[in-house]
């Protein structure tokens, strides 16, 4: 076995310069000069969304950001601003709040079911607008997923899905 020198063994420093932004690498390239941005398309969609038992009919059109669902505004149906910001969520993540108003109309199951039905089918419709642009964010970020959970029905000889009755030894 031979020992190496130092001198074979060149040390390669590298330097990387932070941005303004204080990173200093990133694997995203810079977009290109000759590549204008794509304004966002506005145009009207309509699309079903299905959470547990709850079903949302959904119909975008451009417009100031008023909500309407099942005749009521938004705030009124969805008192809890959980669900408010839940079926917000396909907007934040494109960055279109305001640009559309939407008309739901919503029935069966409970309130958190049907602010997850209206989230996935604004996100549809936000897919059918323009498939090439949304489609990417809406999918990286969960949103045109269908949860597909639902209430296990009940067996025979059982109380409920799983729950057995009490046993007695004697």
């Amino acid at each position: 076995m031979t020992s190496q020198t130092s001198e074979d063994q060149t040390e390669v420093e590298e330097t990387y310069t932070a941005d303004e932004s204080g990173i200093a690498y990133s694997s995203e390239s810079a977009p290109s000069a000759d590549t204008p941005a794509r304004p966002a398309t506005i145009a009207p969609a309509a699309a079903t969304g299905r959470r547990k038992e709850a079903v949302a009919r959904v119909r975008i059109v451009p417009g100031t950001g008023e909500w309407t669902v099942n005749g009521r505004a938004l705030d009124s149906y969805f008192p809890n601003k959980l669900h408010q910001q839940v079926v917000n969520e396909p907007f934040a993540a494109l960055q279109l709040e305001g640009r559309f108003d939407v008309i739901a109309r919503i029935h069966g199951g409970g309130i958190t079911g049907q602010a997850g039905a209206l989230r996935l089918g604004v996100a549809r419709c936000l897919n059918a607008i323009d498939e090439e642009t949304n489609r990417p964010t809406l999918k990286k970020a969960g949103l045109l997923t269908r949860d597909a959970r639902v209430i296990e029905r009940k067996k025979a000889g059982l109380k409920k899905a799983r729950k057995a009755p009490q046993y007695s030894k004697r």
